[in-house]
Parts: C-alpha cells; structure tokens; sequence
C-alpha cells in the first residue's frame, strides 16, 4: 500500500493559511455581526459586575470563615 507524502513545509502552510482565514473571518464578524452596547450601557455594566464580584467574594470569604471556625472547633473539641 502506498501513499502520498506532503512535506512538512506544505503543511505548515495549510495550517498558517487556516490560521490567517480564522483571524479574517473573526475580525469580520467582530466588525459586521456584533452589537456594541452604548457607552452608558457598558458603563453601569461595569458596575454591575464590579458590584456582583465585591458581593459574591464577600460570601465566600464570610462562609470560608465559618467553615474554618467549624472545623477548628471540631478539631479542638475531638483533641480534649
């Protein structure tokens, strides 16, 4: 059974081609196909998220220290 060989340096060419088309056709529909909130938008989006992110790390943390006052109350109680 025989095949054919491609050489390495055509490969590497199809592959950047491939590259090259997908970068293309990503700024393309960045370009044409996306809607761009307005700048009002985007800003109280961003405190939006920035709100959410202080909020949600504040839970974390809060249930993070329960946890940990738990677990060393348990460790404490168990060692007595």
């Amino acid at each position: 059974m025989s095949g054919v060989r491609v050489s390495p340096p055509v490969l590497i060419k199809k592959q950047m081609a491939g590259i090259v088309n997908y970068v293309k056709e990503s700024f393309d529909e960045l370009k044409n196909n996306v809607t761009w909130p307005t700048w009002a938008e985007a800003q109280s989006l961003t405190v939006l998220v920035a709100v959410f992110s202080i909020v949600f790390a504040l839970t974390v943390w809060g249930i993070d220290t329960v946890f940990s006052n738990v677990i060393e109350t348990y460790f404490s109680w168990i060692n007595n």
